[in-house]
């Protein structure tokens, strides 16, 4: 058996995955591991007013892995994480409507934003946060392409009102400095190393 294949299939917590986001639950799917999802429900909208950048996702990520309500077992492991947009010192987060949405687009239009996604791994026992960012450049974007991106597509559950993989994404994004991933609400590659390290 392959190393990978050993390291994968004897890990020796149960996962769980505290997300309602589909994305987090493919990616996570996609590196090869067995989870639970069980979303953890939290005020997303709310943290000390003196955080910045970075500290928000993470104050945010250990928000929902205490939010978490059973008791973890010896053998589980609970994932949590938290996603936010960071402009020219603002906190984008998800929009609430279309009006929202659009201020949101209109503001990031043309210039650089960083993704910063935290995640908390958290068992019995024990508890690691971590955190990737990534640079996301916009084109200028047109008053119709975000109009027709907002009404033809769902970003409401998604921070800065858009999703990297989605149209916007395919036609407004000039680059991205860092993990796609990331952008998309999961730093895999770091939870991967992560996993193996706890």
């Amino acid at each position: 058996m392959n190393k990978i294949d050993t390291i994968i299939k004897e890990f020796p917590f149960r996962l769980i995955l505290g997300s309602a986001s589909p994305r987090r639950q493919d990616l996570l799917k996609s590196l090869g591991f067995e989870y639970r999802n069980q979303p953890v429900k939290v005020d997303e909208t709310e943290w000390p007013e003196d955080l910045k950048a970075q500290e928000i996702c993470i104050y945010l990520a250990e928000k929902k892995a205490d939010a978490y309500e059973e008791e973890l077992k010896e053998d589980e492991l609970l994932i949590t994480a938290d996603t936010i947009v960071w402009c020219e010192g603002k906190v984008y987060n998800k929009p609430v409507n279309f009006a929202e949405g659009k201020k949101m687009l209109e503001s990031l239009s043309g210039k650089m934003h960083e993704v910063f996604t935290a995640v908390c791994l958290k068992s019995a026992n024990k508890q690691t946060t971590f955190y990737d960012v990534s640079k996301v450049y916009f084109k200028k974007l047109k008053p119709e392409e975000i109009e027709y991106y907002l009404t033809n597509y769902s970003p409401y559950d998604k921070a800065g009102g858009y999703g990297v993989q989605d149209w916007i994404g395919y036609i407004g994004i000039d680059k991205i400095e860092g993990s796609f991933y990331n952008v998309m609400g999961l730093p895999v590659k770091e939870l991967f190393e992560e996993l193996i390290k706890f």
